[in-house]
């Protein structure tokens, strides 16, 4: 069985829907630590100006090493939800595809959010649905092993009992193959190149959040790719 673990994120890029379509089972990390300047709560769009960050406001203070992200609390001081829609607006307004999609981001701007945990499920889970990606999720949380960094991985893998954990490239650095080795578990490096299309602004800049894609080609194109992606998985 195929394994993939990530923190919730917000507004993902295309590349975190690409790992959990060719997973079995994909863990959502959500009782570790919150990282400053992390995408657990800011991602990118396409602008005239190339790109910006949307980053959602989050209660710190100032101690980023104590709060787990599921216990996140969203700042309200700044009419954050408000600037995110205007921008999205401004910039994808004449996307083709926009429209079939708008209601779903101006209801969640609408609500007044607390948790950020909550925000971003809500968001990954509208496009996991809509990207049609039939993956079970589970979260950390529920399934409750200790550790950290590689040693939390492992444990997490040998608790589903998994064959294959498929890490992204950052694994490289903290992973440690070898336990993984003698444990039975195959690490893969989820490399990811992210396909270029057309977007609103001359040029093409990657990386975008996945609203890019969505709103610039539609679920139906993003579906041929998982469509690609199902076979690459049957061949890992």
């Amino acid at each position: 069985m195929k394994v993939s673990i990530n923190q919730p994120a917000y507004l993902p890029w295309l590349g975190y829907f690409h790992r959990i379509a060719i997973s079995d089972q994909h863990v959502i990390l959500d009782h570790v630590q919150f990282e400053k300047n992390s995408m657990t709560n800011r991602n990118k769009i396409r602008t005239s100006q190339d790109w910006c960050w949307l980053t959602v406001p989050v209660e710190t203070k100032g101690k980023f090493g104590d709060l787990a992200i599921n216990q996140l609390k969203i700042s309200e001081n700044t009419n954050w939800r408000k600037k995110h829609w205007q921008t999205l607006q401004q910039n994808y307004g004449r996307a083709p595809f926009f429209s079939k999609y708008a209601n779903f981001f101006e209801n969640v701007y609408a609500k007044e959010w607390q948790s950020l945990y909550e925000l971003n499920m809500e968001i990954v889970s509208f496009f996991i649905k809509t990207f049609g990606i039939k993956t079970p999720l589970r979260t950390s949380s529920e399934i409750n092993v200790e550790g950290k960094k590689s040693e939390l991985v492992l444990n997490i893998c040998l608790e589903l009992g998994a064959s294959t954990y498929i890490s992204g490239q950052l694994g490289k650095n903290y992973l440690s193959e070898k336990d993984f080795s003698e444990a039975g578990i195959e690490v893969i490096y989820h490399d990811f190149s992210p396909p270029t299309y057309k977007q609103m602004f001359p040029g093409f800049e990657s990386n975008m959040s996945a609203v890019d894609v969505l709103f610039n080609c539609g679920e139906e194109h993003i579906k041929d790719l998982l469509q690609e992606i199902k076979i690459f998985k049957d061949q890992q």
